[in-house]
């Protein structure tokens, strides 16, 4: 990693060294000479990129760059990541001055068209349709006590809305930042484009980084807050769960979500309904489309647009900075609110019943990242002890906690 950050410094320092004797060498061939040769050469020059190149869009694009090599050297979310870093390069190359339509920013484009799934909170909304047909709730219908721990982890949404109004940021900009204490991309991207749609950017790159950094934060915070006697804690397998349960289940939790955050339903709406796809067994070509063709096309159009909307004079600001350490606070606040009310409830259960309070951290939004990190945590104690499918039942409550609380955000809010 330092071999790659010295690299690619050494290269920033050479581009713009090049860059600089270029812009000279042009405007003196320009004074130079009248001929029409030399002032078409010159006026190419002045449109090119680098011409109008600024040091700030070069630290943008070095940023993209250590996310893309994030994602192919370590594998942190490289379905995310990659798109994600290739749209910082697109977005931060300098565009000449002139009536093209060819940014993200630029009515008429490409890139401005595919934005708009983006700015208007689609993409967010298909994407948890694509959760929904790959996301099995069996273990949180046959264990629904672990909903709760799903519940406590959102404690970070709510800390990150209280840092970022003493940290002097807006009422509607701190409800959207609130959302990165979930570890919840999509649902961060839909909040912002409803109250702080400037913050967007800022917004989803720190959300999908501390998602894709879930195997480096998380792990330190659970072994301070357990004891080793705690991680060995074995759980009985979940019961098996009828077909009539999972055809229930999304139908009853559509009603009960939306009833009670109702600013929430275009994402859960779209979550239940595709986890109907899933479990009904009659519409299996829909639910096979939506968790595979559909939620990849999606998955490539959001990160790259999101990344290509992250212009360097947005994004390097103190504002960016403030929302990035409230980000990387608020997802250990999210991960220790989760294990320490597991260790809460197992005050009140007989041995036999005790949770692991490793599941804990899995209560936030991160699927099924923190369910892995949960399952590696606790092999590393005992390597006999599987609790894997005991963490997707936080960690899909977690999913439906963090739209709930955007959607309560919405509504208190707008």
């Amino acid at each position: 990693m330092r071999r790659f950050v010295k690299y690619y410094t050494a290269l920033a320092m050479l581009f713009m060294l090049f860059v600089t004797g270029m812009q000279a060498e042009a405007q003196a061939v320009a004074g130079e000479s009248g001929g029409a040769f030399f002032n078409g050469l010159a006026k190419f020059w002045e449109n090119s990129g680098f011409s109008n190149f600024d040091i700030r869009q070069l630290v943008m694009i070095i940023i993209g760059l250590v996310l893309i090599h994030l994602a192919i050297k370590f594998k942190y979310e490289p379905l995310l990541l990659v798109p994600i870093g290739t749209g910082l390069i697109i977005g931060n190359i300098p565009l000449p001055v002139s009536d093209a339509a060819i940014g993200i920013k630029d009515e008429g484009s490409v890139l401005y068209y595919l934005y708009f799934g983006v700015g208007e909170g689609v993409y967010p909304s298909l994407i948890f349709l694509g959760i929904g047909a790959m996301t099995d709730f069996s273990s949180l219908i046959s264990n629904p006590k672990l909903m709760l721990l799903g519940a406590a982890a959102q404690i970070g949404i709510f800390a990150t809305f209280i840092g970022a109004v003493l940290l002097g940021f807006e009422i509607h900009e701190a409800g959207a930042i609130a959302i990165i204490g979930g570890a919840d991309g999509p649902t961060a991207i839909f909040a912002s484009s409803n109250l702080a749609p400037h913050l967007l950017g800022s917004i989803a790159i720190a959300a999908y980084s501390y998602m894709a950094l879930v195997p480096v934060i998380q792990p330190p915070i659970m072994r301070l807050l357990t004891k080793k006697r705690e991680r060995i804690i074995k759980m009985p397998p979940p019961r098996a769960v009828s077909k009539t349960e999972k055809v229930l289940f999304p139908l009853i939790g559509l009603m009960l979500t939306a009833f009670i955050s109702p600013g929430s339903l275009p994402l859960l709406g779209m979550l239940f309904f595709g986890n109907l796809l899933k479990e009904s067994g009659v519409t299996d070509r829909l639910a096979e489309t939506a968790r595979t063709s559909m939620v990849d096309i999606v998955t490539i159009l959001l990160g790259l647009t999101v990344g290509a909307s992250t212009s360097a004079a947005m994004f390097l600001t103190v504002g960016s900075i403030k929302i990035f350490l409230l980000g990387a606070v608020s997802f250990g606040i999210a991960t220790a609110g989760g294990v320490i009310f597991a260790k809460a409830m197992n005050l009140f259960l007989s041995k036999e019943k005790k949770i692991n309070p490793l599941i804990g951290a899995a209560g936030v939004s991160a699927v099924p990242a923190s369910s892995r990190v949960v399952q590696t945590e606790g092999q590393k104690a005992d390597p006999s002890n599987h609790l894997l499918m005991h963490a997707m039942a936080p960690n899909v409550s977690g999913v439906i906690g963090s739209a709930v609380a955007a959607g309560m955000m919405l509504s208190f809010l707008m």
